[in-house]
């Protein structure tokens, strides 16, 4: 089980230090926000608010209703200071209002009453709307000097994360389940680690009945408009078209028009832009390309989306093994990079790798890609190539490598070669002879 330990000992450590601060908390769907307010608050004096997409009356009513029957207060509420300080009169010293968007978006009083009682009370206020905190909120609150104290980000958990919650599977087993669901604690907390990956996903992605089976789509309908748009924008990028122009010439969009909704996916974290990592070579880089990276989405477009008919007329079984089980390798590749990034990042804190990183990235070549570049704060650089489908990583794989690094005008200290494989023994040999060539296996990671 994936849980948000860490974040309950931040919370702790902030209400032990002060009562007094306003703590903001915010993640994507499926972030387990609600979990980890109700584990916070267990055994606190705290007042807690579901907040609704209802009208600002009926909102407002629902909250003084709810402020009466917790406080069992008598006196009429007539507004949100009178809800405030009928809380911070009462032996309550924790306020939470989930979901405070819905207060927020329709009634500006809402906030005055958080900034007037926010000396009284330790208020948090949550929200799963991405969107909305990263577009909205700041000129919202812009009038509202100092309003929040501190701002926790529920982000999705890492690679090693994802291997703890499933102490059963491998590590080709992990690297799959990650590959689909990415570090999204509610999906992990529901795929079984006593079943096969094929049994899981057809059980839970490809079956109607399963608990992902329509995700992305109310995922993608709990935040955007015009889903007609944005369905187009996803499946093109999904297919390979990953440049602006690439999408111009197959969606028919206007440049500008694809533009404004790719910058409304990043706010939802759903694509971003991949900037080749700057080196000297920057003539023969990409410039950029956009990539989905929320895993299900990814999945969604990638496999379903394009065979969606089939989706309904096969059994999840059939689906699997039709359109599925012989791309997934090819599919993985990209998740196997990411947890080899994971990998160094992990060793770099321990002292165990080669530079101090400062700053890490991929390479975007016109002719191919340096899965790993990282330097350091004196521009000395460690790169990394990585391997998930092939049966061996061959010699030939990294002199590819070395012709791609003096594409890019890089020299490494180190050269890391992961495969989720074998390595080919002319490779073994030359890492046994220079101590600047580490090859990874999946026993090591």
């Amino acid at each position: 089980m994936v849980s948000r330990t860490q974040e309950i000992k931040k919370l702790d450590s902030l209400y032990s230090k002060s009562k007094n601060q306003v703590v903001l908390i915010y993640g994507a769907r499926g972030c387990l926000k609600e979990e980890l307010i109700r584990d916070f608050i267990k055994g606190k004096k705290a007042f807690y608010y579901k907040g609704r997409n209802v009208s600002p009356e009926k909102q407002f009513q629902d909250m003084s209703v709810d402020v009466k029957n917790s406080l069992k207060v008598d006196t009429p509420l007539k507004s949100y200071d009178d809800c405030f300080k009928a809380i911070a009169d009462s032996d309550k010293d924790i306020v939470v209002v989930d979901d405070f968007e819905y207060v927020v978006k329709k009634e500006e009083a809402f906030l005055d009453a958080v900034s007037k009682y926010k000396k009284e009370m330790f208020i948090i206020l949550s929200s799963s709307s991405l969107s909305w905190i990263n577009n909205d909120f700041d000129e919202v609150v812009a009038n509202k000097k100092n309003l929040v104290d501190v701002r926790m980000k529920l982000d999705e958990v890492g690679f090693i994360d994802v291997v703890r919650a499933f102490p059963r599977f491998s590590v080709e087993e992990s690297v799959s389940v990650y590959g689909i669901l990415g570090g999204v604690p509610s999906y992990l907390n529901r795929w079984s680690q006593t079943k096969p990956f094929k049994a899981n996903v057809c059980d839970n992605i490809l079956s109607p009945y399963g608990y992902l089976f329509n995700e992305v789509n109310e995922l993608l309908g709990s935040e955007l408009r015009e889903l007609t748009v944005y369905n187009t924008i996803l499946s093109s990028i999904a297919r390979g078209n990953e440049k602006l122009n690439d999408l111009y010439k197959d969606t028919g969009y206007s440049r500008a028009k694809i533009s404004v909704y790719i910058k409304n996916l990043a706010a939802f974290d759903i694509v971003s832009k991949v900037v080749s990592f700057e080196t000297g070579g920057w003539d023969n880089a990409k410039k950029g390309v956009y990539r989905i990276n929320n895993n299900i989405v990814n999945f969604y477009f990638y496999f379903i989306y394009p065979h969606l008919s089939d989706l309904y007329t096969m059994s999840a079984d059939k689906f699997f093994d039709t359109y599925i089980k012989n791309q997934l390798a090819e599919y993985l590749q990209r998740y196997f990079v990411s947890v080899c990034q994971e990998y160094l990042e992990l060793i770099n804190k321990v002292g165990r790798c080669s530079i101090n990183i400062d700053k890490m990235g991929t390479w975007i070549g016109k002719t191919g890609t340096i899965d790993i570049v990282a330097k350091d704060s004196v521009r000395n650089n460690v790169v990394g190539m990585c391997n998930w489908k092939a049966k061996e990583f061959l010699f030939s794989d990294y002199e590819k490598l070395l012709d791609l690094m003096k594409s890019a005008r890089i020299n490494a200290k180190t050269i890391y070669l992961f495969s989720a494989t074998a390595f080919d023994s002319k490779l073994t040999e030359l890492a046994n002879e220079d101590s600047s060539i580490v090859l990874i296996d999946m026993k090591e990671l």
